[in-house]
């Protein structure tokens, strides 16, 4: 006989999972109790929302579900935005949330939430365990869920009374979910679609990456002379020094990028949901002429939620890349021209345009290439500090990059202290002053448990992406965008960890250097100039002054 607590521990166990992120809560003492003894880390935080994001970015790097455990009411809203993120990124993830009693349901009890209503919408499975000997059986499915199909998160309610009652509970094994293999035939009609084409271009993107689906896009984009484009913060999934990248489908697009979309004759869409972004915010309509799509995704569901494919293909992306990279050469000439000439409109837009200041982004972007290990992974969440990490940046083998396509602020961080838990650091976070204060209490969950993580903050003193948008639609009606920041570097000083401020270009390399030589939590504050916007646009020309 076990309590409920230890019989979803050693479930856990079965499932092959190391490490868990919480905010305890009374609600789940006794799993709490279950992971005392169980080898398992239990890497305790500041607030949920922070959790959450460890847990899908511990998600997004492993391939594996990133598990959470919350309390019921706060701790699950505040939960929410991380739920936000894994159903977007399609990231596996299982949350178990302490729910109230059995017998108090219904009454609206302290802190009690009906949490398959809350989450049904934003989650792929929710589900409550009434049955304490029923926890093998849900916690299977839910990591089979989290896996199957286009990943995503799933939620278990755990009321308190039935964690704590005692059952004779038989364990389930684990269950990998079985290899998908491409059938000749549908290899065979997606090439011949491609030989129809005069300029393809091929989209990458969607989750679960892997070493050696990177390696079969270079092998399959090289014989072929394709050029190739990735979704939003995707940009590891290829290494953009090989010849036939052509850049990311990002917010604020490349203007040859962009042209690229309108020009191609078919889409070879790879794994990606080909969603607003990535589609240039709809630019064509539905159903308006446009380019032949192939659309390969492991959900049958998503291909035509938007654009009707002429071929879709269920497959996870990794599997149709291993088929296509065993096809025969093309020798088509004129698609390695149109490769080329969209990869030197990638080497153009690489060139540092100089913006105003004593700090310029470009500038320490193009340092942080010459001096970040070899072995780290950078990390962003979201704001207008961003645009010049995408654009400058190259991204050279997979799993080096993690950064939110939900576009949620406070991301970076939080992802930058899962991963240095993982893989032992360093991490790089990329970081706007009001994304990093977002999660920034999160410096003590990275102190406690020994994550080496250094934060490279672009502090201009405001939203500025919501700022730009409020220039252009109301002009020099400044409204709700500024904000008082505090000294970060001694914020991080008083963690225990490093601490600098950068005022000039100069400072920059130093600091960095020291920074990474500190081997824990760093932080670099770097003082811009608030009036760059973007690499091409500042406040004062966007005003007219």
């Amino acid at each position: 006989m076990r309590h409920g607590g230890q019989i979803l521990v050693d479930q856990l166990k079965i499932q092959g999972v190391r490490r868990v992120f919480s905010v305890p809560g009374e609600s789940f003492l006794a799993a709490l109790d279950g992971l005392h003894d169980s080898g398992i880390e239990n890497v305790v935080c500041r607030q949920e929302g922070g959790a959450a994001m460890m847990a899908e970015a511990h998600g997004k790097l492993t391939n594996t579900p990133g598990v959470l455990f919350v309390t019921r009411g706060p701790g699950a809203t505040n939960a929410s935005s991380g739920l936000h993120v894994a159903m977007h990124d399609s990231t596996p993830m299982i949350v178990f949330v302490g729910q109230v009693a059995r017998g108090h349901r219904d009454r609206e009890a302290f802190q009690e939430v009906d949490y398959r209503q809350m989450f049904g919408g934003l989650v792929k499975w929710v589900a409550e365990v009434d049955q304490t000997e029923r926890l093998p059986e849900y916690i299977s499915r839910a990591f089979h869920t989290a896996m199957s199909g286009r990943p995503g998160p799933v939620v278990l309610a755990l009321p308190e009374d039935m964690l704590s009652d005692t059952a004779d509970a038989e364990d389930m094994p684990a269950r990998a979910v079985p290899p998908v293999t491409v059938a000749p035939e549908t290899v065979g009609a997606v090439a011949a679609m491609l030989s129809e084409a005069e300029r393809p271009l091929v989209v990458a993107g969607g989750p679960l990456w892997t070493e050696q689906a990177a390696a079969d896009l270079a092998g399959f984009a090289d014989a072929q002379g394709l050029p190739v484009a990735v979704s939003f913060r995707r940009q590891d999934y290829m290494d953009n020094r090989h010849p036939n990248y052509v850049g990311d489908l990002s917010v604020g697009m490349r203007p040859g990028l962009k042209r690229a979309l309108g020009e191609a004759d078919l889409l070879l869409v790879l794994g990606s949901r080909f969603g607003d972004i990535a589609s240039d915010g709809y630019a064509r309509a539905p159903g308006a002429p446009g380019p032949r799509i192939v659309h390969v995704h492991p959900d049958p569901d998503e291909p035509g939620r938007v654009y009707r494919p002429d071929l879709a293909v269920t497959a996870p992306a990794p599997a149709m890349l291993s088929a296509l990279a065993r096809l025969a050469p093309s020798g088509r000439n004129d698609w390695a021209r149109w490769g080329a000439e969209l990869r030197a409109d990638y080497e153009a837009w690489q060139v540092p345009v100089d913006t105003p200041g004593a700090v310029k982004l470009e500038r320490v972007v193009g340092e942080l290439r010459e001096m970040i290990p070899d072995d780290a992974i950078v990390t962003n969440g979201a704001g207008n500090y961003n645009i010049w990490l995408h654009r400058y940046y190259r991204f050279t083998r997979p799993k080096s990059y993690l950064g939110a396509t939900s576009g949620s602020m406070g991301y970076g961080f939080p992802a930058a202290v899962a991963v240095a838990l993982e893989t032992g650091g360093p991490v790089v976070c990329w970081a706007g002053d009001g994304c990093f204060q977002m999660t920034l209490n999160e410096m003590s969950t990275a102190m406690q448990h020994g994550a080496q993580v250094v934060v490279i903050v672009a502090n201009n003193g405001r939203y500025g992406t919501i700022r730009m948008h409020q220039e252009r639609a109301y002009p020099g009606r400044v409204s709700g965008t500024d904000l008082a920041t505090p000294d970060f570097a001694a914020l991080a000083r008083a963690y225990g960890g490093f601490g600098a401020t950068v005022r000039d270009q100069s400072e920059f390399a130093p600091a960095f250097a020291s920074a990474l030589e500190s081997g824990g939590l760093a932080v670099i504050d770097l003082v811009l100039d608030p009036d760059a916007l973007t690499p091409t646009q500042t406040l004062s020309a966007l005003r007219g002054d």
